[in-house]
């Protein structure tokens, strides 16, 4: 794929569907043609994304008024895609959807995580999952590629070196608990996102039963290891930003940490976007997400407790760019051939 391409947004009144537009608009070969949304239809897209004010004259559109495009990103909730792939398909001839709709190849799975039978089960196998560091070759082929939940991101960058590297017990349970900020709720106003009820909050909304596990279990497998995974989220007072700690036992007890620095430089010692955070001192030792909002950087770190074996790993990122639209765009990049780190070299803000 060559050239400028054209792109449109399918719900982009969101905040992925905003993230979305302000990468593309300084991405170097991409021109962004149309953006949708059915409430604010006719609106500039200032109007709910003020940070793009003067920096485009795009309007909403309604969905039903999408003209033909090379790419088109899809931003709206889980169940969508599915019920409308046919369509959006014959739109362009290459799709990212940005939900959860293709994120699993197994529609029993469907069943078990998101209750109900999957409307498009045929089309699972045709999407890759759009998790580079992990799928890199497959999205240079690809067609069509799924979104990555935000929290299954972090945690299975977190956990991938050591089952990767064989160093991880895969009989031993893995425990992961991840802290998430606001926006992972949406754009949408609720009972729980009113701010005296969000405000200095630290609420565990799913110690159990979070979708995102599916994820994490299906990407590990790719190691040849199924570990019984167990992920808890907790509402903390942040606006951006996902972190992941788990906890890992280790094979072998004698294994210290040249050979876990070896696993996690094996993994991502390439990686434009994954950055290994370890330090003997100061104040960031570890992965922390403040530093990375806006960017597409996930940071991930461990440390060892030589008595019992366990690895504690951590891993952070901004659950709306790294865990939503930057990825996305890197897949974009990685479809197209272009440098993978087209319009995605935001380093985030220090102090924020």
């Amino acid at each position: 794929m060559n050239g400028r391409l054209t792109v449109a947004i399918l719900g982009g009144s969101g905040y992925t569907g905003g993230e979305l537009l302000r990468l593309l608009l300084d991405h170097p070969h991409v021109e962004v043609t149309q953006i949708t949304s059915e409430r604010q239809a006719g609106r500039f897209v200032h109007f709910m994304h003020p940070n793009l004010r003067g920096r485009t004259r795009l309007k909403f559109t309604a969905a039903s008024e999408l003209q033909p495009v090379d790419v088109l990103f899809a931003c709206l909730p889980h169940g969508a895609a599915q019920q409308r792939i046919e369509q959006w398909t014959s739109l362009a001839p290459r799709l990212i959807d940005l939900s959860a709709d293709f994120r699993l190849r197994s529609p029993a799975d469907y069943v078990t995580w998101y209750g109900h039978e999957h409307a498009a089960p045929a089309w699972l196998d045709r999407f890759v999952y759009g998790l580079p560091e992990l799928h890199r070759d497959a999205l240079r082929q690809a067609r069509y590629v799924s979104g990555v939940g935000c929290n299954a991101t972090a945690a299975t960058l977190a956990l991938w070196p050591l089952f990767k590297a064989g160093l991880a017990d895969p009989a031993r349970d893995v425990v992961v608990e991840v802290k998430v900020g606001s926006s992972e709720g949406g754009a949408e106003a609720g009972p729980s996102s009113h701010h005296p009820e969000r405000a200095g909050v630290v609420r565990s909304f799913a110690p159990t039963g979070h979708r995102h596990t599916a994820e994490v279990r299906q990407a590990l497998s790719l190691t040849g290891a199924a570990p019984p995974i167990h992920l808890s989220v907790t509402a903390v007072e942040m606006v951006r930003g996902v972190l992941a700690t788990g906890h890992v036992f280790l094979r072998d007890r004698s294994l210290g940490d040249k050979e876990l620095w070896a696993a996690y430089r094996a993994a991502y010692g390439k990686e434009p976007f994954v950055r290994i955070v370890k330090e003997r001192q100061g104040l960031y030792r570890y992965p922390e997400p403040k530093i990375l909002a806006g960017s597409n950087y996930v940071d991930v770190g461990f440390e060892l407790d030589p008595v019992s074996g366990r690895v504690v790993v951590l891993a952070a990122l901004d659950n709306l760019v790294k865990g939503a639209a930057g990825s996305a765009v890197q897949c974009l990049n990685l479809m197209a051939g272009w440098d993978e780190t087209a319009g995605l070299g935001f380093t985030g803000l220090h102090p924020v």
